[in-house]
């Protein structure tokens, strides 16, 4: 039988497909080009080590039960374009790179309304603000006309490991997420508190979550020095998302010491810093509110990014000390979600430092 002729999706190279193969790799990119679409979308493999990992992730609050396994299955609407063969990943390479995330969960009773605002506003800070480079910003939300930004468990997956391949010294990267997160028991005995924290993927309650475990593995263990990660999470039961080896407490004086969560495994970089900026502590709740702007926003995003603009010569110290702020006065107001639950952001982070000397640098 003879092959067909075949245009890789990334790079446009034609190649040859053997006769009933479903994918192509391509000998220029190496890049993976399914030649019928999968049920689930996720961006081209792209060559990295942690290709043998099961899909997975978790997401935010309003929210989810701490143990959330009691939804039954539901089909959620996604976007199926048949113009696969003209989307391009952005290239990976350059200083700076962001992942962003947002997921609402459209008919389903947990949905969440401020999602979309939020990764909407992050990547307009990080564009316009910060000089991050358009194209090597992936925006993941369901209103995506490209169904490899749809955030499916594949699709987040694949980010990721997008967000770190080639990483650099001098790169800065950005993983920021705004959706439910829910806990659940630890098998692995690495946590202090008994219970891995994860993210919920759009089809979550059929392809499952993804656990702070594997974040790490993905986006915190490749970091190489020189590289530095910064996470900016606003889901509930957030504290210790990128399952990061030490977490700050501050108290409103300013005074703070450093938690050592490792037990059992490595959950450092490979000489880079990976520093987590959480809506909440891992037992806490996280949410939106309209106390800020009038229209739905997650209060860790808005207050991190207000901070940021308003201030110059900001440390770590200073820049958590604010969100607290903020959310507190927001939480005196209107309310977050309608409650009057505390929330207090959290700072983890691969290493120990002087949280009121060390700037922020993103």
């Amino acid at each position: 039988m003879d092959s067909r002729r075949c245009k890789c999706q990334w790079c446009g190279m034609k190649i040859a497909a053997p006769p009933g193969a479903q994918t192509i790799s391509c000998p220029s990119c190496q890049s993976v080009t399914q030649i019928k679409p999968a049920r689930n979308y996720g961006f081209a493999n792209y060559p990295n080590a942690n290709n043998n990992i099961s899909p997975g992730f978790p997401a935010r609050p309003g929210r989810l039960s701490p143990h959330a396994n009691n939804f039954q299955p539901q089909q959620f609407n996604r976007p199926m374009s048949p113009q696969i063969n003209n989307m391009r990943p952005p290239a990976v390479h350059g200083r700076k790179r962001a992942v962003l995330c947002g997921i609402t969960y459209r008919g389903h009773p947990k949905s969440l309304k401020g999602s979309i605002n939020d990764v909407l506003s992050m990547r307009y800070f990080l564009v316009e603000k910060l000089g991050f480079p358009n194209a090597s910003v992936i925006v993941l939300t369901e209103n995506e006309k490209d169904p490899y930004k749809y955030p499916t468990k594949a699709n987040i997956r694949s980010a990721l490991r997008w967000l770190v391949h080639g990483c650099q010294p001098g790169d800065s990267l950005v993983f920021h997420y705004s959706g439910h997160g829910t806990r659940v028991r630890d098998h692995d005995g690495d946590e202090i508190d008994g219970h891995d924290e994860s993210l919920c993927p759009v089809d979550f309650e059929t392809e499952g979550r993804i656990l702070d475990d594997e974040i790490n593995s993905t986006i915190v263990r490749p970091l190489p020095r020189g590289a530095i990660l910064h996470g900016i999470i606003d889901t509930c039961f957030s504290g210790t998302f990128l399952d990061l080896p030490f977490l700050c407490r501050i108290n409103r004086a300013g005074y703070f010491m450093w938690e050592d969560h490792r037990i059992r495994s490595y959950k450092g970089t490979n000489g880079g810093i990976a520093i987590s900026i959480s809506a909440c502590d891992d037992h806490q709740n996280s949410g939106d509110t309209t106390a800020f702007t009038g229209f739905p926003m997650g209060a860790l995003t808005y207050s991190f990014i207000q901070t940021l603009e308003q201030e110059t010569k900001l440390t770590y110290g200073r820049l958590l000390m604010s969100m607290q702020n903020k959310i507190h006065e927001a939480q005196k107001g209107i309310g977050i979600n309608g409650e009057n639950e505390t929330q207090e952001p959290q700072l983890s982070s691969s290493e120990q430092f002087d949280i009121h000397s060390k700037m922020v640098a993103i």
